[in-house]
């Protein structure tokens, strides 16, 4: 493992760019830091509840004994129609929260009226530039001002009380791919923030801005550039030692996208980092092997300038999609015998990392799910993966089905710690990914650029195979111990991507799932004690506050996210998007308006055309590009459309207009013209126009053996 210790680094000057030469002013008044470090549990001030990122709550008014009394004490709809992934906070009596499309809104806690509410107004062309849907999850608060960060890269400072607009920063290079879903964070006066973009030839980030201005301070970025330019620091200069090739030309990718932690004892910020840019290695690492720093990494730096202190790189020469950007969680635990102070991880790649806090020492890594094949374990000593020689699918020329997939054994959904039990809860799935090298591969300009051909893992019109392939793709909720490095309990469930988890000294643990049902366990056994229907999938991780004496709990449900976009058909039981803020309390008797029903498509394509090989190559443009936003094998999920029902599929020329051309940019499906030829569009056109055909005909098999 790539792992530098303080001591290795201490007489090498590592600074960052472009650091402002003014110290930022430190709030007084409002939310403090003082205010942001204590996390009592009355407010919800930050992301994670505190500096820890914990998402413990010392609140105990709800707890084993009366949480079958929890009702909904209020609710209200939102006017988004995608995934909701935002962590409400909550102020002085004020809950805000922000929506998909980077809308932010402000209720009263107690009643949920409506204070303020504002619309950055991101154009919805961005969203082929966004792998995951039009998410955001959350604000940030100091002073008497709320931070949001927006799709399209801005960085926007509110007034706490109306939602007038203080500043707007662009903060993503003018032009770039990158986009912002995550929350910022607030350290000793800066903001912190990322972007996205990780799959698009992005170099990554992690920016600092004055609060009171929106002056950017200092800018650490976590890939090397061309070395012929220099390089702003010691950091990446060694870092490109470990890159080989012309990598600066596609970007490198290693951007931080979500997890952001504060260590006021270390006084260091702590933050995860995605995968290599293009995945496959082949494309990037031209001239040989290398660990692709600090891509797939978690990296420590001084707040104040940026200064690189240490890096741990958990997956090197990430070619699955890795990402290291889950949440990082910082705690004391007692390890044979002594105190450590310590970050603990749980990335997508299904280890469980114990690092010290102070050095990025690796302490302990162990599996938290079952099934991991990529690797069959971590040097004890090191915590460097051996990496099972299959996994390496550029090299073998043969495919690979990995465990855990892209989706990622954990992903951005936050886990939560209780120091009461001393137990981890982490939101985790099961969902294998198809991967394999692409001979043909050249760098595009729209959409994905991976170098791997995934039509190989499409599904087949075979309901056995379906029904199968339904039933393996599944998650649960860990509770895991990070001393003994094992799963304590877990709670299995059908579907992936289940939503974050809230842990409190009433030992209770509070999740909500993707089928549509949010839950309270017990911390310790993990036993169900009580349920709301949700009406729609829970993406989102739920906090608590209290007001007058009684005690809430909120959370935003509404499906979406990265399983709908591009799988969420096959993943069996999804329920449909349903848009709301819910907030609970004891012996609240609130109801939800009843769901109305969804009308069902009726599947009638026109009959199919065009030769094998042009739906071959339509099969196999679609999968590594398409399939993204519209679903594997054509079968899209509830968000996006349905290419099988489009009214273009019979219209040869309407296609070319909407795919080749950009017909519909302002809803989002821009011209793809610099990606595909004409031909290319069309050989889509038909692999679809063939699945269609495909589906109906399953349809009536399926109508025929129920009669």
């Amino acid at each position: 493992m790539r792992h530098f210790a303080i001591a290795a680094l201490a007489a090498l000057s590592l600074s960052a760019c472009n650091m402002g030469s003014s110290e930022p002013t430190l709030a007084t008044d409002g939310v403090t830091d003082a205010m942001l470090a204590a996390g009592n549990g009355e407010e919800w001030l930050t992301y994670g509840g505190d500096y820890d990122e914990r998402r413990f709550s010392p609140l105990t008014q709800i707890n084993v004994e009366n949480v079958g009394e929890l009702g909904l004490a209020w609710s209200a709809d939102l006017d988004t129609a995608r995934g909701q992934e935002a962590t409400p906070l909550m102020h002085d009596g004020v809950l805000y929260i922000t929506t998909a499309w980077s809308k932010v809104k402000a209720y009263d806690a107690k009643t949920g009226a409506l204070k303020w509410e504002y619309d950055p107004e991101v154009p919805r062309s961005k969203l082929v530039e966004v792998c995951c849907d039009a998410v955001n999850r959350g604000i940030a608060l100091y002073g008497d001002k709320a931070y949001v960060a927006t799709l399209d890269g801005r960085l926007v400072a509110l007034d706490q009380k109306t939602g007038a607009v203080v500043w707007d920063k662009l903060t993503i290079p003018e032009g770039s791919k990158m986009a912002i879903t995550g929350a910022p964070r607030i350290v000793k006066g800066r903001v912190l923030i990322g972007s996205a973009g990780a799959e698009y030839f992005t170099r990554g980030y992690l920016a600092a801005f004055d609060a009171q201005t929106g002056n950017e301070l200092w800018r650490f970025h976590t890939v090397p550039g061309n070395p012929a330019d220099g390089f702003e620091n010691d950091a990446m200069e060694q870092a490109a030692k470990t890159w080989s090739g012309e990598w600066w030309k596609l970007g490198g990718g290693g951007t931080v996208w979500d997890s952001i932690t504060y260590d006021p004892r270390t006084d260091l910020v702590y933050f995860g980092t995605a995968n290599a840019e293009p995945w496959n290695p082949a494309y990037r690492n031209t001239d040989g092997a290398g660990d692709s720093l600090y891509t797939a990494s978690i990296v420590a730096v001084r707040p104040d300038t940026g200064e690189y202190v240490w890096h741990f790189q958990e997956t090197p020469e990430d070619r699955w999609d890795f990402d290291s950007n889950q949440q990082i969680t910082v705690t004391d635990l007692t390890i044979d015998g002594e105190t450590r102070h310590v970050v603990m991880h749980a990335p997508k790649n299904g280890f469980f990392y114990v690092l010290d806090a102070a050095t990025g020492e690796f302490i302990s890594g162990k599996p938290f799910v079952d099934g991991i094949n990529w690797a069959s374990g971590l040097d004890p000593v090191t915590g460097k993966p051996n990496v099972n020689p299959e996994a390496k699918y550029e090299l073998t020329g043969q495919p690979f089905v990995g465990v855990p997939g892209a989706v990622g054994a954990h992903s951005w959904s936050p886990m939560s710690y209780s120091p009461d039990t001393g137990l981890v809860y982490i939101p985790t799935n099961n969902t294998p990914q198809y991967y394999a090298h692409d001979p043909d591969w050249e760098p595009g300009e729209t959409g994905f650029q991976l170098g791997i051909d995934v039509s190989g893992g499409a599904i087949p019109a075979d309901q056995a195979i379906r029904d199968a392939t339904k039933a393996a793709l599944n998650g649960a909720l860990v509770a895991f111990d990070p001393v003994a490095g094992e799963v304590r309990w877990k709670v299995p469930q059908s579907s992936p991507t289940n939503g974050g988890t809230l842990a409190t000294a009433g030992n209770l643990v509070f999740q909500g799932t993707s089928t549509g049902q949010f839950k309270a366990f017990t911390a310790d056994t993990g036993q169900e004690l009580w349920s709301f229907a949700t009406q729609t999938g829970v993406l989102a991780a739920p906090i608590t506050y209290a007001i007058d004496g009684e005690q809430y709990v909120a959370v935003l449900v509404g499906w979406g996210g990265v399983w709908d976009v591009s799988a969420g058909a096959l993943g069996g039981g999804i329920t449909p998007n349903v848009s709301r803020l819910l907030v609970f309390k004891l012996g609240a008797t609130g109801e939800l308006p009843p769901l109305k029903p969804t009308p069902a498509l009726v599947l009638d394509p026109p009959a199919p055309e065009g030769a094998p090989e042009q739906v071959a190559l339509g099969a196999k443009l679609y999968a590594n590009s398409c399939s993204v936003c519209h679903g594997v094998s054509a079968v899209a999920g509830s968000l996006n459309p349905d290419l099988r029902h489009s009214a273009s599929l019979g219209k040869k020329d309407l296609w070319q207009q909407v795919v080749h051309d950009g017909l519909l940019a302002e809803n989002g499906m821009v011209a793809w013209n610099k990606q595909f030829s004409r031909e290319e569009i069309e050989a889509i056109r038909l692999y679809v126009l063939k699945r269609a055909n495909e589906d109906v005909a399953l349809e009536a098999k399926a109508r025929v053996a129920r009669r």
